[in-house]
């Protein structure tokens, strides 16, 4: 069956097509010139990105993308409430694509009390209410798309953020040399017999185990992990080294293909330390003799930032046609929906 049969089926709201032109969220993104002069050079010793879900992950992605550069703190929360440490010198971002994530809405509404520093990131709903009634400046999201869908520009509308109040130097080279990168590659990967369509067939039956590396891959790990559960409803697990080595290697011991059916994904980078290396390469080993197969994923960009890119946008296409493969509507996520209207009675 080819992918255009596959898409008709089973991609009902043509989220194939978001996913092609999703090099066309960032050019929005970084067209997009937010007024954030009452932020911009002020006094910010912290940053929290606030949020749940596919409004968070961009948050995690600035981990790893500018682990380099970024001399402020930056954590992702994803609850209620702020950490303690939050007061009136840390920039809190307030990410959620509907603008009505319950969590988001209680955290900002903890941001207000602390006196925090805030720009919210939405498309509107309560958050977009809490910021006008607060006088907070407002990062307008392109509407129209499944917040894990609109990943290209909920993570450069917050580089962008970033860029202008000072945190960063200008990225606007490196976000080109992207805009490029995913529109090539969405034609490629929209391609029938494509590399993400055969990595996808092999997972197939079995329980993705990805492993990345911490504050290199780890963003992606996580992502391509919930990707696998949204858009596949398939469970799905990740581990990043060096953690996994102290714990979750100990049951690849015991476990064999009888137990688990289970195949491993391994995210690997050049840049990875030279020990980071190496324990992967343990690891694969030990991985092997229990049975299961072990699939390595890694980029050739020329940069790290592009490899990162590269490996978040094509791990999207994977769980994508495992989504279609597994006969699944990437766009269905019933429980999510189920739990919060019970959440809301």
């Amino acid at each position: 069956m080819n992918i255009e049969t596959l898409v008709k089926k089973y991609d009902t709201d043509n989220l194939f097509s978001v996913l092609k032109n999703s090099y066309q969220q960032i050019e929005f993104a970084w067209k997009n010139s937010p007024d954030l002069e009452t932020i911009k050079n002020s006094k910010i010793n912290s940053i929290i990105v606030t949020g749940l879900g596919g409004s968070a992950i961009a948050g995690n992605f600035a981990q790893n993308f500018l682990k380099d550069e970024l001399h402020v703190p930056l954590i992702v929360n994803r609850n209620y409430f702020l950490p303690a440490f939050a007061n009136e010198n840390t920039l809190v971002i307030a990410s959620s694509y509907s603008g009505a994530t319950e969590e988001t809405v209680s955290a900002l509404q903890d941001a207000v009390k602390r006196h925090c520093k805030v720009v919210c990131m939405t498309t509107g709903g309560e958050i977009r209410q809490i910021a006008a009634a607060n006088g907070f400046p407002v990062v307008s999201l392109q509407e129209g798309f499944q917040p894990r869908f609109a990943f290209g520009v909920s993570f450069f509308s917050l580089l962008k953020i970033l860029q202008h109040i000072g945190v960063i130097e200008d990225q606007t080279a490196i976000v080109q040399d992207v805009i490029v990168q995913w529109k090539k590659r969405g034609e490629e990967l929209a391609a029938d017999d494509n590399s993400a369509m055969q990595i996808a067939e092999k997972i197939i039956g079995n329980i993705p185990v990805i492993l990345s590396a911490s504050d290199y891959t780890d963003a992606v790990g996580l992502r391509f992990k919930g990707q696998f559960n949204e858009n596949a409803k398939l469970a799905a697990y990740h581990n990043s080294l060096p953690e996994q080595n102290h714990n979750e290697i100990v049951p690849w011991e015991y476990n064999s293909t009888e137990l688990i059916k289970a195949i491993t994904i391994i995210l690997s980078d050049s840049d990875y330390h030279e020990r980071t290396k190496l324990r992967f390469e343990i690891i694969s080993g030990l991985i092997k003799k229990s049975g299961c197969e072990i699939l390595t994923i890694e980029s050739t960009e020329k940069s790290f930032k592009l490899r990162l890119c590269d490996l978040l946008y094509f791990t999207d296409w994977i769980s994508y046609y495992t989504a279609l493969l597994g006969r699944f509507n990437p766009k269905e996520i019933n429980f999510i929906h189920f739990l919060k209207s019970e959440l809301q009675k």
